[in-house]
């Protein structure tokens, strides 16, 4: 019975998730279903502030400065018309002739330097409408252009990346953010190909259907001075270098032994450099953006409220779903679920660890819920076998991230529904291209990284 009752809240979860309910409401109420249904009811109000509560509030806590202030950071490069710039110039490079490399890149670029999937697809889809239109491609395709450059390989992939799914795992496996770089790199440009190639291959097949007609929420154009090239890039490259600097160089010199103190938690700082390095270094682009473009921010303070407000449905968001992960956990059936992902592939949890971070970022429609459930429930386990059987755990770390980004892109996906929304487009017009390049292919490329690694230890 306890393991339907598993089932059950997962299979609802996902369920009502999709009809657009928010996982703020249905986590903890679906949680409490399967501790009733588990027969575990008679602890369910300790289970829900001891347990669900307390994995809620260790996510926020841990994490909440990164949401913070990449929230901050993504509006500021926004309203400054930084991010515009930046994909602008990338498309005056490259050219008509590589229309969907150019979106893909600028998205890439923005993503990789710490700005949010929302926020670069609201700067570069005016760029994309436009440049589509101009040479007759249909509009339809621009979703999973977009999609391509900000849900894929920019996100998980690179070595570095400053989005959460690449910090994550960090504290379960005691790596940084530049785990498996030789990997990292070659999964990354694997996705990226792969996906140009379809997107290219659907323009051609269908461009004499012209741009389309009747659409809606077509972005105006207007004539907005923007920043330079140079001066719209600098904040991304304050993000990146700074990180870099801060946890290979800075961080690892300084006098951190008090922190093995009980007051801190007796904290290693493995567990916590690539935290402050990104802390540290949004923090500083931050001021950057501020004080390089002071002057074309109408309202600083509205700007900086706006990304503030930006960051909460994010953080509380995956600290419900990670709440959640951490009830289903304590239950006594989740140990018969946890030996069946274990042993979907005996002696080998490279495979384990994909499918249940792929299932369950499926599940709840969220990379980085369907990560942190996993890991919640599964971290220690899987260092364990790393351990065991002598794998590498930068190996572990770069898989987590990689499949966090593939079944999250199922049609009840947030990012998707926002994408779809701020494009004007339906599920319908475009939803098979973007789950072709931000499904299919990095599934695809997940699965055989993982075939090549287990042929080698």
């Amino acid at each position: 019975m306890g393991v339907f009752a598993i089932l059950l809240s997962l299979l609802l979860l996902m369920y009502l998730a999709y009809k657009g309910i928010s996982v703020i409401i249905l986590a903890p109420l679906l949680a409490m279903l399967a501790v009733a249904l588990s027969g575990e009811g008679g602890e369910m109000m300790g289970i829900y502030t001891q347990v669900f509560m307390n994995g809620m509030g260790s996510f926020a806590i841990k994490y909440f400065p990164i949401f913070l202030l990449g929230a901050i950071f993504g509006k500021l490069m926004e309203d400054s018309g930084s991010a515009k710039a930046i994909a602008q110039k990338i498309i005056q490079i490259l050219g008509t002739h590589h229309a969907a490399l150019a979106i893909v890149l600028a998205c890439g670029l923005l993503v990789y330097g710490g700005v949010s999937v929302f926020v670069v697809a609201f700067a570069v889809y005016p760029l994309a409408a436009a440049l589509f239109r101009e040479l007759e491609l249909p509009k339809r395709f621009i979703p999973a252009t977009i999609a391509l450059g900000a849900f894929t390989f920019s996100m998980t992939c690179l070595p570095g990346t400053s989005q959460i799914h690449n910090i994550i795992p960090v504290s379960y496996f005691g790596t940084d953010m530049y785990a498996a770089p030789v990997i990292g790199i070659i999964a990354g440009l694997a996705m990226m190909t792969g996906g140009l190639l379809w997107i290219n291959k659907r323009i051609r097949a269908n461009k004499g259907e012209g741009y389309g007609d009747g659409h809606t929420n077509e972005p105006e154009v207007g004539d907005l001075q923007l920043p330079s090239f140079i001066v719209a890039l600098f904040p991304i490259i304050v993000v990146v270098a700074g990180n870099w600097l801060l946890q290979k160089e800075i961080i690892p010199g300084w006098d951190v032994g008090y922190l093995a103190e009980s007051k801190f938690g007796g904290t290693d700082i493995g567990k916590l450099k690539s935290i402050w390095s990104m802390i540290i270094a949004l923090f500083v682009a931050n001021l950057v953006v501020i004080a390089v473009h002071w002057k074309r921010f109408i309202d600083i303070n509205q700007t900086m409220s706006r990304g503030a407000l930006g960051s909460m449905l994010p953080t509380f968001n995956t600290g419900s779903e990670v709440g959640y992960g951490a009830t289903i956990a304590s239950l006594a059936a989740f140990v018969v679920v946890k030996e069946a992902v274990i042993n979907i592939s005996p002696g080998n949890p490279l495979i384990s660890q994909v499918v249940a971070v792929n299932v369950l970022a499926g599940i709840t429609g969220s990379a980085s819920g369907g990560l942190t459930i996993a890991l919640e429930a599964l971290g220690d386990t899987y260092t364990q076998l790393a351990q065991q059987y002598h794998i590498n755990p930068e190996w572990m770390h770069r898989l987590a991230s990689m499949a966090s980004g593939g079944f999250d892109s199922l049609p009840h996906n947030g990012a998707v529904i926002t994408l779809l929304t701020i494009c004007g487009l339906s599920h319908k017009q475009s939803y098979k291209d973007i789950a072709m390049v931000s499904l299919v292919i990095p599934v695809t490329v997940t699965a055989l990284v993982v075939l090549v690694l287990s042929l080698s230890y």
